[in-house]
């Protein structure tokens, strides 16, 4: 198991990406939080097998939805939480 930490950067508010996230990481069973930053950006907090988070990733990178432009994805690896067996987005 890991816990990756990720910033996203870019075309990522308003344009249903959050939203995307959340259902990509439903599908994968993963663990975390998605929520908008003040400062445009989104944040991410992946946990789960680590071929899985990584595969995640590359889909986030590529933009889930055709309407995110992505600029820059910043990952820093964090420690296992406690996120009671599920993924939320939250504010």
């Amino acid at each position: 198991m890991v816990n990756y930490h990720l910033t996203i950067t870019g075309r990522v508010q308003g344009v249903g990406f959050r939203w995307s996230v959340y259902q990509l990481a439903q599908q994968a069973e993963m663990e975390g939080i998605v929520m908008n930053k003040h400062d445009g950006s989104v944040y991410c907090e992946l946990q789960g097998p680590i071929k899985i988070v990584k595969q995640l990733i590359s889909k986030i990178k590529a933009g889930p939805t055709p309407y995110a432009r992505i600029t820059k994805v910043k990952i820093i690896e964090g420690s296992l939480q406690n996120y009671h067996h599920s993924f939320q987005i939250t504010h």
